[in-house]
């Protein structure tokens, strides 16, 4: 059963447009200006609440023409590293909105977390956040990152950038990471499950955002391509894998079909159900029991594959 304090903050998290006057649940606009309009108010989100720990130096950088930022805690071990995918689908997100959340991680583990821009649409669609990841983690392993010492995460569209990555990685020979974990990872890009229509209207998301943010990203490629649904690869070979999704979030039906048929394939896989949880709850901790203990377990999966 959820514990008061996680019904209470979720209530608040549903209804939180009644707090800008609004009676109804905004519905995402298929515009230019209404994803401009969404990024503003994910960074705004992000001044409000995006406080870093102490104990975390924030060190700026570019990576082949990609902004990048890089969380150190103190004590960081020099060799280790999490490779940070972040989420926005496919249209919002910076390392200034996701800074907070990743440094969470960063000082629960002692590693060092690497943030980067990649490309977003509707300016750049398909493949340029799948590209933009992959160089990055290739100039990662160039300036001596071993990939057994590396671990790779997303949340949302970042988790399911994550997997597609990985998938891409494998296929052009490139060494894979040790493990990554995903949050909410967003894995069917066609949005053809029913969760889109009966969980979209009581979730965070706006109304009709995933096929507006689907439509933006995809734009005219085959939205089955497993490089932009992973849900329809062939996973085989991929490495450990810890996948996360509250059950109350339109995307948790394709992350458990994800799990699935990764474990099917042979992959060493591991699901984390969270009940009446929304989309990357883990990610609010300690706010609340839940998001506390599955982030507790992220921590220690991330610290198991790299013998910390």
């Amino acid at each position: 059963m959820a514990s008061l304090k996680s019904k209470i903050l979720i209530a608040i998290m549903l209804k939180r447009h009644w707090f800008k006057g609004r009676r109804k649940k905004p519905k995402m606009g298929n515009s230019v200006e209404a994803v401009l309009a969404f990024r503003a108010e994910c960074e705004k989100g992000a001044e409000r609440f995006g406080k870093i720990p102490d104990g975390i130096e924030v060190k700026p950088g570019i990576i082949n023409m990609i902004i990048s930022e890089w969380l150190i805690p103190e004590n960081a071990m020099p060799d280790k590293l999490l490779f940070y995918v972040h989420g926005g689908g496919y249209v919002s997100g910076s390392c200034k909105d996701h800074r907070s959340i990743v440094s969470k991680v960063s000082k629960a583990t002692r590693l060092k977390c690497l943030l980067f821009e990649y490309g977003l649409a509707p300016e750049n669609p398909f493949p340029a956040a799948l590209n933009d990841t992959i160089t990055t983690y290739q100039e990662i392993l160039k300036k001596g990152y071993s990939p057994e010492n590396i671990i790779m995460m997303g949340e949302s569209a970042g988790g399911g950038l994550c997997l597609a990555s990985l998938l891409a990685i494998r296929d052009r020979n490139i060494p894979l990471p040790k493990a990554a974990v995903v949050i909410s990872p967003w894995t069917d890009l066609s949005c053809s499950g029913e969760s889109y229509s009966t969980k979209n209207k009581v979730s965070l998301a706006p109304l009709n955002s995933w096929t507006v943010f689907s439509g933006l990203y995809v734009a005219g490629s085959n939205v089955t391509d497993p490089y932009i649904s992973p849900l329809f690869g062939d996973l085989k070979g991929l490495p450990p894998l810890f996948i996360n999704a509250g059950n109350a979030d339109e995307l948790f039906d394709e992350a458990h079909a994800f799990y699935e048929k990764a474990k099917r394939t042979g992959v060493d896989v591991t699901f984390r159900e969270g009940e009446n949880m929304i989309h990357c709850y883990p990610l609010l901790a300690p706010l609340f029991p839940e998001a506390t203990e599955a982030m507790t377990e992220v921590t220690a999966f991330i610290k198991l594959h790299l013998e910390l």
